[in-house]
């Protein structure tokens, strides 16, 4: 085994285990929350965690064992299984996070007819629809015989075989990426980008009434004026870096897999093998970002997460004291019997 296959099968194993955990995570969440299942926003999260558990069950463990054996690991029936539900589930996510995207620009620039505007079954039509185009490609892909085993990516992917059909499968991999990774990187910048530009508006008013304020309190020490602009400025860096994670974390991990599927078409083209596997497993990577990108850094999650890190420690505090106590009785009734005894 060489170098850079070792460190790729590590990728592979570190950000399925990140993955697993940051998505079960979410999900468990969601399961101890009534909060968070009140909330429209949570349809798309659940969607989105359930497509990136499976893809992490199903389709990280099928590349791991193709990078280890140079091979396809597993039969071609399986192997085509695995390959509809990477287009499936790839598709699904990434609508998803679209979905996310637009929701927030509805609950930013309309907060007050956002309830009228994006309800429950707004989110459940949302949903459906990402389903049924995820249905529509890979199922096209599975009738046309257009998945199995790529070595360019160690993987059971959108692959061809009978270059016969290069017309008709150019045709579908240039659909399939422009309906999924360009149409949510462009409702992303759109509605991120409405977002700032709202946010900073907020921010313009909450600063001029700052700094009216400072100027009224004439006898306010000069410390606490520059803590409070000081304020102003991380507020707007803030605004600013969110908007950059979602956005930049969706090019970074997508745009090297998606441009290099796209150049492979090109008869004179031919991917190296270490980097279609990087490029896929940078894509794979999307999934153990997206918990923290979108759930378990904000507060709601956090405390939800707290709150059952806590139960699960009083009850095991619980067990080993109850235990503790029995032992000591259990010690002291020998020690009774003994000298009766």
């Amino acid at each position: 085994m060489s170098i850079p296959e070792f460190l790729l099968e590590v990728s592979i194993v570190v950000i399925a285990v990140v993955s697993l955990l940051t998505n079960l995570s979410v999900l468990l969440c969601f399961t101890q929350s009534a909060d968070l299942r009140s909330h429209v926003p949570g349809i798309f999260i659940l969607n989105l965690s359930f497509s990136n558990v499976l893809l992490t069950v199903v389709n990280m463990p099928a590349t791991f064992f193709g990078v280890a054996k140079s091979a396809n690991p597993f039969g071609d029936l399986f192997c085509q299984v695995v390959s509809f539900s990477e287009t499936f589930l790839t598709t699904n996510a990434m609508l998803s996070m679209a979905a996310l995207s637009m929701d927030r620009w509805i609950a930013v620039v309309f907060p007050l007819s956002y309830s009228s505007k994006m309800r429950y079954r707004d989110a459940l039509v949302i949903v459906a629809y990402s389903w049924l185009q995820s249905l529509t490609f890979s199922l096209t892909q599975l009738l046309m015989d257009w998945g199995g085993y790529s070595h360019t990516y160690a993987s059971c992917t959108v692959h061809l075989d009978n270059w016969s059909q290069l017309a008709a499968y150019a045709t579908f991999t240039v659909l399939f990426h422009c309906s999924s990774f360009a149409l949510c990187l462009i409702v992303l910048c759109f509605a991120y980008l409405k977002v700032l530009r709202v946010a900073r508006s907020h921010c313009k008013r909450i600063d001029v009434i700052t700094v009216q304020t400072l100027l009224l309190l004439v006898d306010i020490h000069p410390s606490v004026k520059e803590r409070c602009l000081a304020e102003q400025k991380k507020r707007k860096q803030r605004a600013t870096k969110k908007i950059c994670i979602f956005i930049g974390s969706f090019i970074l991990c997508f745009s090297p897999y998606v441009i290099t599927r796209l150049v492979e078409l090109l008869p004179s083209v031919h991917i190296p093998r270490y980097w279609g596997i990087a490029a896929k497993c940078l894509s794979y990577a999307k999934t153990s970002s997206d918990p923290f990108v979108y759930c378990l850094l904000r507060q709601q999650y956090r405390k939800v997460l707290v709150s059952i890190i806590s139960r699960v420690l009083r009850k095991d505090q619980y067990s080993l004291s109850v235990h503790s106590t029995s032992s000591t009785l259990d010690t002291t009734d020998d020690n009774c019997i003994a000298r009766i005894t």
